[in-house]
């Protein structure tokens, strides 16, 4: 069942689901493949990152795995076709692109990022009344996720810094906040306290054009891969990593930094 098109990937996966298909496959939920398509999600970005182009075929074909999947679950459900999966981007392209398909105009990339709000502003009069702005917004998605969407939000109707340098501060007041609350030894406020120098640094990031998650989750890589240079000085050393000592951690890591720096040039 090799194919190479949408029509042939929808069967081969309806096949896998089929009664005499495949165990893990039948017994997955939309809820159980909530993570894998995060995770497929994250290593489509570190296949960007990486440049590697093979990696990054590789990667889209499993996050197209999770759109499929959920579009056949969804199917056996009676919920939607996975045909109504393409024709809804369809028509939402279409919509949001009226400098393409339509007569607006738009020189530049701000220009169109005007006109994807301005659809996506009439899109939201169909909202039933008293569903607020932020309702929208997933609250199962990673916290950091969320918290640049609800910033991404409120700054369609003008709640919002403007720019990096205007929200920047807003992180050095809130660590000074926490840092009063750490004295205090009141955890509870110092939680709140973390929360809100979180949150300024996503809207920070958000303003500076960037993803706080796939920022974190590119710093979370190297840390991996720093840490595994003490450990392998640890190993080379013939020392167990508890008695390697933080002078010799410190060393390792800094050669470990010392070449993702050389690396990037």
């Amino acid at each position: 069942m090799l194919t190479s098109d949408w029509d042939g990937l929808v069967d081969l996966i309806r096949r896998l689901r089929a009664p005499d298909g495949c165990p893990w496959d039948r017994a997955q939920t939309h809820r159980s493949l909530r993570r894998y398509a995060l995770e497929e999600a994250r290593e489509v970005a570190r296949a960007i990152d990486s440049g590697d182009m093979d990696a990054l075929a590789e990667e889209l074909g499993d996050l197209l795995l999770q759109v499929v999947l959920q579009a056949v679950i969804a199917e056996e459900e009676g919920a939607f076709s996975p045909d109504l999966v393409v024709a809804a981007l369809s028509r939402k392209l279409v919509r949001r692109h009226p400098h393409v398909f339509g007569a607006a105009q738009a020189g530049s990339p701000d220009e169109v990022a005007a006109l994807w709000a301005e659809a996506k502003a009439a899109e939201r009069q169909g909202i039933p009344a008293g569903k607020g702005l932020l309702d929208e917004v997933p609250g199962d998605l990673p916290a950091l996720a969320q918290a640049q969407e609800l910033g991404r939000r409120a700054a369609q109707v003008g709640f919002d810094w403007g720019e990096a340098a205007a929200a920047w501060p807003k992180v050095a007041e809130e660590s000074r906040e926490l840092e009063a609350a750490m004295a205090t030894g009141d955890l509870d406020a110092a939680e709140d306290e973390l929360g809100d120098v979180l949150f300024a640094v996503v809207n920070t990031a958000r303003l500076l054009g960037l993803d706080a998650e796939l920022a974190l989750d590119r710093t979370n890589t190297k840390f991996r891969r720093r840490f595994a240079a003490i450990e392998d000085a640890a190993r080379n050393a013939g020392r167990d990593l508890n008695g390697l000592g933080l002078e010799a951690m410190e060393a390792a890591w800094q050669a470990a930094k010392g070449r993702d720096g050389e690396a990037k040039r």
